[in-house]
């Protein structure tokens, strides 16, 4: 195996960790009884969830950089499984969005609803 296959499957694992800790941080969510132990649990999961999302994205970040760097044809190295991370990736970026700045705060959003109004 190569570096670069390596470094697909290490954030792919990463990714699998997210998930999981997504899904778990979900589910204490729906069924936790509200008590201190629940809430502390619930925000110990959510500080790695977000621990693990940095890391994600920030070895995604370094893939786009290697695989679209000018200096170099990297392009040839784009397989299915980089681009089902490429296409996470986008999704990711996508859900994590802070849309209430958009929505709540733009001028041009403001004028655009009272044009439809």
């Amino acid at each position: 195996m190569d570096y670069f296959t390596i470094y697909i499957a290490l954030i792919f694992i990463v990714k699998l960790i997210f998930i999981i800790l997504a899904l778990y941080n979900l589910y204490l969510k729906r069924s936790s009884n509200k008590s201190k132990a629940d809430i502390a649990k619930q925000e110990e999961i959510e500080f790695w969830k977000d621990r693990v999302e940095f890391v994600f994205v920030f070895l995604m970040s370094i893939l786009l950089i290697y695989l679209f760097n000018p200096r170099f044809n990297n392009m040839s190295m784009i397989n299915r499984e980089t681009k089902v991370l490429l296409t996470l990736f986008g999704f990711v970026l996508l859900i994590t969005a802070k849309w209430s700045t958009f929505f709540q705060e733009s001028r041009t959003f403001k004028k655009f609803q009272k044009v439809l109004k």
